[in-house]
């Protein structure tokens, strides 16, 4: 029986994409912070 979740054979296009949702994830991330220091506010205008 073959193990569904075997992380050994991972396409070139899955590591691109998980690269890339990495980094909107932290620049999300720095954009709330950024918002928040400057604002006050974690959504401006809205909360």
């Amino acid at each position: 029986m073959s193990n569904r979740f075997d992380t050994t054979k991972v396409g070139a296009e899955t590591v691109f994409a998980e690269r890339i949702n990495g980094w909107a994830a932290m620049m999300g991330f720095w954009a709330v912070v950024g918002a928040y220091l400057t604002t006050g506010q974690i959504i401006p205008g809205l909360i």
